[in-house]
């Protein structure tokens, strides 16, 4: 059960991602700025790589969960690509959004 609320969690924040890519390059087209959006888009498919071989071992039980730690494969498809694509994801949010942190009345 827990296996499926964390291939959940994994979708909803490479979705998130996703929007924010998406907003990031509609503000990036208004103000001219580089092309940094494009973080977003690599994050979320970080994360969709992640939730799509948590899929596969559920479906298919390659592995058990608790055996995971055991396998560097599994522990970089379930710990590391998450891990980066967020890194990422915080990185493209810096570009884009630090602005707002700037601003005073």
């Amino acid at each position: 059960m827990s296996a499926a609320f964390e291939l959940f969690g994994v979708l909803g924040i490479g979705l998130v991602l996703c929007l924010l890519g998406l907003l990031s390059r509609r503000l990036g087209s208004a103000t001219r700025a580089a092309p940094h959006y494009v973080l977003f888009f690599i994050a979320a498919a970080l994360l969709f790589i992640s939730a799509a071989a948590r899929l596969i071992n559920v479906v298919y039980r390659l592995i058990a969960i608790d055996q995971v730690p055991t396998s560097f494969a599994w522990v970089l498809l379930y710990a590391g690509l998450p891990a980066l694509g967020i890194t990422l994801g915080v990185i493209g949010a810096w570009h884009y959004w630090s602005w707002l942190l700037a601003e005073r009345d």
